[in-house]
Parts: C-alpha cells; structure tokens; sequence
C-alpha cells in the first residue's frame, strides 16, 4: 500500500509536493523497509581516486542505512529508489552531482550539484542524505552535524569533535588538563565546556572556526555542565560557591546569575526543554539521584521519574515529547520518558551505557557504551533501534553531544 501511494504522489503531486506529504516514519521499528540501491561512483571527467570512489557510496549507505527506512541493495538488485553519485576534482575544488531515481517511475525524486573544497567532499555527501530525508520523510537529516565529545587520546581529558559518523577527529582543546561536559550553542558555531587548565573547574565558551575562547564563569567551587538555552542567550549550569551544587541560569557572558534550586540536596544535570520553558534536573533530595522538571524560573517543582533509584543526566528530544536519560542497573542503562512521567522505556542493555544525547532532528541518541571494553561512542535510533559504535579510535571516549547541521 506504502509503494501505490508513493508511486500515486510522485505521478500526481511531484517531488516539491511529496516533501510535505511525507509517508516514511524513520522513527517506527524498522519493519517494510524500501530497498535502495547505490551505485558506483563514477567521473564526469579524469580518473575517479580510488579512495572517493569507495568512501562515497559507503557514506551513502551507513547514513541512510542508519535511518531506518531504507534496505541498502546492490545497485543490479532492481530496487525501487536508486542513488547515484558522480564528480569531478579540479585543483582543490570538487564539484559532486547526486540523484534519486525511482525506477518504476524512471523519474528523478531529487537531483543535487555540491560545489566545495576535495577535503569537504564528505560533507557534501552527507549534505545529500540529509536531503535524501527531507523529500521522502518531510523532515531534513542530522548527518551534516558535528559530535563534540572529551577523549582521553592524548592522555589527558580534552575536547574533540568529529563528523557524527566518527570521521574526520580533531581535538579542540590541548592544555594537558582535565576537560568535561561539551555543550553546542544552537547555532552549532560554538561551545561550551568546563576544564581546570587553571586549577578551578571554570566554564569556558569557544568559538569553533577562530579558536577563541572566553571564561564565562569562574565562581568559587564547580563551575559545570553548563547548557545553552534553544535561544542560545542564556546557559543553565552548576554552581558550588554556596556550599552544595546547586542550578542556576545566567546569560551567555556569564552575567545576571540567578539561582534556581535552592536545596540541601545535589541538584546537578540542567536541561532545557526545546522551548525554553521547563529545565529537567536530577536532585538527590528524596536520598537517591531523581529526575526533576521546573519552570525556567525555578518554580513549578515536579518529580519526573518513579521507577529506579539512581537515574541521572536527562536531556530532552527537540520535539520535547521524550526525555533520554541513564540509569543505574549495576552498570547503567539509557531510558527515555514522557515529560509527564508516562512511557518509561529501556533503549539499551549491552555494557554500562551513559550519557544520552539526541541528533538535532530527534531521530538518533548518541552515547557513550562500555560494550566492546574501554568506552566508546555509539548511536542508535531514538527507539533504540540500530546500535551502532562510531569512536573514532580505542581510547576512551565519553559526553558526546551533537550540533545542528553545519
């Protein structure tokens, strides 16, 4: 029934019109998968290297393998949807055309030209996946974003980030200190962090294309897990410089403090709601770590989680209808939850796994899992779907968090 009415809306509507009246769920257990096919990469003009006439069509089918949909066939396989991919490199410049084609229709669904630098070229093809999305589910993927996240590659605890599938590493920060709780402004060209390269725990916000940085709270005792606010004006963070940690909001050059919990208790973790009205917390107050909503001003107190006794490090999905959070089984297992309480589901059970982060467009969770020895980075469908490891190497790898598309 799915494959009549893609075929009815391609005939009727177009692929501009389709866009809007999407019919694919990338989100839904991954039964009646279309196939696709990839074919080869090939040259509009000289010789293609070998390297881009591998990488480019694998690109194409981790990301959209990874998405759910879609059964990734050979391209003599006679699948519905095929995608084609061909380029040319002049100098330092290389220019990628991609399609979709539906072969029952033999029609395009989309067509692309990415004009950039050869090191970007994966880039560019991410960039056609996330529009592979968008004209078949109405809603644009996340694979042109960056995971930021701290390794201990070098030795010390510093600040990397990388593609979302585990290419292309760079380390951000080298002050040979301890570096922790990486936070993507909304506009993923900045970030926030807290390190102790001056011996306290201070937050510090760094621009990712200059490398500049500032301290933006350097108060008496932890200055940590600091979150932007959606609009990106303001930060929640942690605080000890009154005894316990406690949750405060201030704007985003570390002015006009103001304290939001004010309890015997640790209250750590904060976590805005997409729109900017609620922040889920964990609080020991009730004797063991909990998970808590309030309103952004800190009244309006709510338990959130009933089940379990040690759950910790919530975040929300940017629809605002889950919330991802760890806890602690022995080891520790991702969950997620109805902000009312509702719907509490395990996601994973492999390893000790921690630290959940949704990709900007709510499909996937990034964490980090003890699974395979050591801890890496892993993803996974927002169900729990397609558990994948995309550490960039063997060392230990944790806190990732994910920016909207570059």
């Amino acid at each position: 029934m799915t494959r009549i009415l893609l075929l009815l809306l391609l005939l009727v509507l177009g692929p501009q019109s389709f866009a809007a009246e999407s019919y694919l769920d990338v989100t839904a257990p991954t039964s009646g998968k279309m196939k696709l096919a990839i074919a080869p990469t090939t040259a509009l003009s000289g010789a293609v290297p070998a390297d881009v006439a591998r990488d480019l069509p694998e690109l194409f089918g981790f990301d959209l393998g990874i998405a759910g949909p879609f059964e990734i066939a050979p391209a003599e396989a006679g699948s519905a949807l095929l995608l084609k991919s061909a380029y040319t490199v002049q100098g330092e410049t290389a220019i990628i055309e991609c399609r979709l084609v539906d072969q029952v229709l033999n029609r395009e669904v989309i067509a692309k030209r990415y004009s950039g630098r050869v090191k970007d070229l994966r880039r560019m093809g991410h960039a056609f996946s996330d529009e592979v999305l968008r004209v078949l589910t109405g809603s644009k993927g996340p694979f042109t974003g960056k995971i930021a996240y701290v390794s201990k590659a070098s030795g010390n605890k510093e600040i990397y980030i990388m593609d979302y599938d585990g290419h292309n590493p760079q380390r951000l920060t080298n002050n040979g200190s301890i570096n922790l709780y990486p936070d993507f402004a909304p506009s993923g060209k900045e970030l926030i962090y807290t390190s102790y390269k001056k011996g306290n725990p201070d937050l510090y916000r760094r621009e990712l294309f200059t490398g500049q940085e500032a301290r933006v709270s350097s108060r008496s005792g932890l200055n940590a897990m600091g979150v932007f606010s959606p609009d990106g004006n303001k930060i929640a963070l942690v605080l000890s410089k009154d005894g316990n940690s406690e949750i405060y909001q201030m704007s985003r050059d570390g002015k006009d403090l103001v304290r939001l919990t004010n309890s015997h208790a640790i209250d750590v973790s904060p976590a805005w709601s997409p729109d900017g009205s609620r922040i889920a917390f964990v609080s020991d107050r009730l004797g063991k770590p909990q998970l808590f909503v309030m309103d952004a001003s800190g009244g309006n107190l709510k338990r959130l989680t009933s089940n379990g006794a040690y759950n910790v490090t919530p975040r929300w999905s940017p629809k605002g209808d889950r919330i991802v959070y760890a806890r602690k089984e022995g080891g520790f297992q991702i969950y997620a939850i109805n902000p009312d309480g509702s719907g509490d589901t395990q996601l994973t059970s492999a390893g000790s796994n921690e630290h959940p982060r949704y990709s900007p467009d709510g499909r996937f969770i990034v964490f980090s899992s003890t699974r395979d020895g050591g801890e890496g980075l892993y993803l996974m469908r927002a169900d729990g779907s397609g558990q994948i490891r995309i550490s960039p190497d063997r060392a230990q790898n944790t806190h990732p968090t994910w920016s909207v598309n570059w």
